[in-house]
């Protein structure tokens, strides 16, 4: 099978030019126990694959990266008895252990061992399958690895969706919906009547505006300093945009005392900060984003204890992905969730390193890749 492979950390942009993921072929592995494969029909890129190229997520190399995609199922292994050849898939990239402590605790977006294999490059159920033609180990990126015409993974990193839901749409539930929408949803449980600041309108970014435009009474407010992603937020239900410059004056303007949430997906620290600030007595800051492991936050203490400000980190969306997904599904249905506002266009996966520019230059949103083509 074709898979996009990482060997290197350090390719500097335009990624066009430096070519840092590389096409090659890969032994199609068979599922072990508790796995199955699947063929990819549609994978997207995100910004955490851009973060693994540009080295700001340091994981093992070489990697075959991806992991929000849309597949069928095409073999399971022993004692996968709950899906079946034909099935359509969404890819999530926590797969969840079930037993640990994050798990018991109904957090499966944090499992213990979940994380330690995603941090490997193994899967959960055992060591890494993927081989190049000169048997080397290829590592899977966060259980997944998507950019490839297949990929075997855990029972645990997958949720069964009806087919009608076309792979265009249901690739974009496994990493964009449940992280934005999940911080709106789970980890903030934003009420009727209060307002939303969401600061960096990617497609995580997007679907919270989504989310938070659904709750009734909100003042929805999306600040990007890209005009083309201001202009498609408030297609995503935002009331009020501007640019980051901005955004202090218009919470002033529009929040008596300021906002009851901020969702800062971005990943900067300062952008956090600046968050902190526009709170409202009680407030919350919900941390979307992944700053590379070298900022530090530095805010007053006394903004905590003093107002009563919170600071939540929110991973996957604390997302519970069996319940969430179909959940969110069933908004799309409803025509309450336009989830296709983020789907930017389809290329074949060959354009993976242009692809790459693109996004970190803010031109597209979702770009989705047929792996086959």
């Amino acid at each position: 099978m074709r898979a996009a492979v990482l060997h290197r950390s350090d390719a500097g942009q335009p990624y066009a030019q430096s070519q840092p993921l590389i096409l090659e072929e890969l032994e199609v592995p068979h599922p072990r126990a508790g796995e199955i494969l699947i063929r990819i029909e549609r994978a997207s890129l995100c910004h955490s694959d851009l973060s693994v190229v540009n080295g700001s997520r340091p994981r093992p190399l070489p990697m075959a990266l991806g992991h929000e995609a849309a597949g069928i199922v095409v073999e399971t292994g022993a004692g996968v008895h709950d899906l079946h050849e034909g099935q359509r898939v969404v890819t999530v990239f926590v797969p969840a252990c079930g037993a640990c402590r994050a798990c018991t605790a109904g957090r499966p977006a944090l499992c213990y061992r979940g994380a330690e294999s995603n941090g490997s490059g193994d899967l959960l159920h055992g060591e890494a399958l993927l081989r190049s033609a000169q048997q080397e180990r290829v590592n899977h990126h966060l259980g997944v690895s998507a950019f490839a015409e297949y990929a075997v993974v855990a029972r645990e990193s997958v949720v069964p969706v009806d087919d009608d839901v076309p792979a265009e749409i249901a690739a974009l539930f496994g990493c964009a919906a449940l992280t934005g929408m999940g911080a709106v949803f789970n980890t903030a449980d934003l009420q009727a009547g209060q307002s939303v600041i969401v600061f960096g309108l990617g497609a995580v970014g997007l679907a919270a505006v989504m989310a938070a435009a659904m709750v009734p009474g909100t003042t929805v407010i999306a600040i990007d300093p890209l005009e083309s992603k201001r202009e498609l937020a408030q297609r995503c239900g935002a009331a009020l945009v501007a640019h980051p410059t901005e955004a202090a004056a218009l919470v002033a303007e529009h929040c008596d005392g300021g906002v009851d949430l901020a969702i800062e997906a971005v990943g900067s620290a300062r952008v956090m900060e600046s968050c902190l600030g526009l709170l409202s007595r009680g407030g919350a800051l919900v941390s979307v984003g992944l700053p590379a492991p070298d900022q530090q936050l530095s805010v007053q203490a006394l903004q905590f204890a003093g107002v009563g400000k919170r600071l939540l980190g929110s991973y996957m969306g604390d997302a519970v992905p069996e319940r969430d997904v179909p959940r969110y599904l069933g908004f799309w249905r409803e025509g309450r969730l336009p989830i296709e506002l983020l789907h930017t266009d389809t290329k074949a996966l060959s354009e993976i390193n242009e692809s790459l520019d693109a996004l970190a230059s803010g031109a597209v949103v979702r770009r989705l890749f047929i792996p086959g083509e």
